[in-house]
């Protein structure tokens, strides 16, 4: 039997927790993917995971060999990146998650000039809000927002700075009224994007309790209800600053503190960073700078 594939199969099916999940990624079946497994358990002579109809759970002894096996497969792929570095030929696999509002303003752009860049890298881009463990679901590199650095877990390289702006259109304002303070929003429409940590409060101020007729897990969805006059929106100006600069909505309360977060290129912490991310971020940093725009 191929161990290293193996091994590598055993990885991601803990990573996974799913014989089925597993098969359909590799484009095989699950009962190929268990006969790997099984194959490997006699050739080592231990059972590693205990199974059953519903979940998948590492032995004692398979938590201990899932840690020696992902140290195996990163020294292989560090010797790897070592000779793709000296050759100066990136090539590979990049997997990669982002937020979907920042995927389709920004990341589009610049991952489209880093292939034309880099013809042999691959990359696996997954757009998706909602928050997910960049090491349980196999990611070299994910995206975040936050105003204070990562657990010793991760590495953050800052790319970009943002803030929010909080939106609405010109139609909006003449039929149900203006906003000049913070305290004006209690008695409008505002609408609640789902993954927002605060949810239904806005961080202006003290912090402002919105209520309204939608809730959306997409920022750029709601710019668009935004603009078409049915509520106001708390968005972030990477999403929102094209609209407010054609006159396509208005912002309200520019002179109230936001907050003001940091965007970084995010990869699980590991002794040797394989040369195909740090060329990654060294690309995203040298693009982002040239490309954000000057703030206050």
């Amino acid at each position: 039997m191929d161990k290293l594939r193996a091994m590598s199969l055993f990885v991601r099916l803990s990573e996974r927790g799913s014989f089925t999940l597993v098969a359909d990624e590799l484009g095989t079946s699950k009962s190929m993917v268990s006969k790997e497994i099984s194959r490997l358990e006699a050739e080592i002579g231990a059972r590693l995971l205990h199974r059953s109809t519903r979940s998948l759970q590492l032995t004692t002894i398979g938590e201990g060999y899932l840690a020696h096996c992902r140290e195996i497969l990163e020294r292989i792929e560090d010797a790897e990146g070592f000779v793709q570095g000296v050759q100066g030929q990136p090539r590979g696999k990049l997997k990669i998650n982002a937020p979907m509002a920042l995927g389709i303003s920004h990341l589009s752009q610049v991952f489209a000039e880093f292939m034309r860049e880099y013809p042999e890298m691959e990359l696996d881009i997954h757009l998706d809000d909602e928050p997910v463990d960049l090491i349980e679901n196999g990611f070299d590199l994910g995206f975040r927002a936050a105003s204070r650095p990562f657990d010793s877990t991760y590495i953050g390289k800052p790319l970009m700075n943002f803030s929010y702006a909080v939106c609405a259109s010109e139609g909006y304002l003449q039929k149900y009224g203006p906003v000049t303070r913070t305290e004006d929003l209690v008695n409008h429409n505002c609408f609640i994007y789902s993954y927002f940590r605060g949810q239904d409060i806005w961080p202006l101020q003290e912090g402002v309790k919105i209520k309204g007729t939608l809730r959306v897990n997409s920022t750029p969805f709601m710019l668009d209800v935004v603009k078409a006059g049915l509520g106001i929106g708390f968005i972030p100006d990477f999403v929102s600053a094209d609209a407010i600069r054609e006159g396509r909505v208005v912002e309200l309360l520019s002179e109230v503190n936001k907050p003001r977060l940091t965007l970084y290129a995010m990869y699980p912490a590991r002794r040797l960073v394989p040369p195909k991310i740090k060329l990654c971020i060294s690309f995203l940093q040298e693009w982002f700078e040239k490309h954000q725009p000057d703030r206050d």
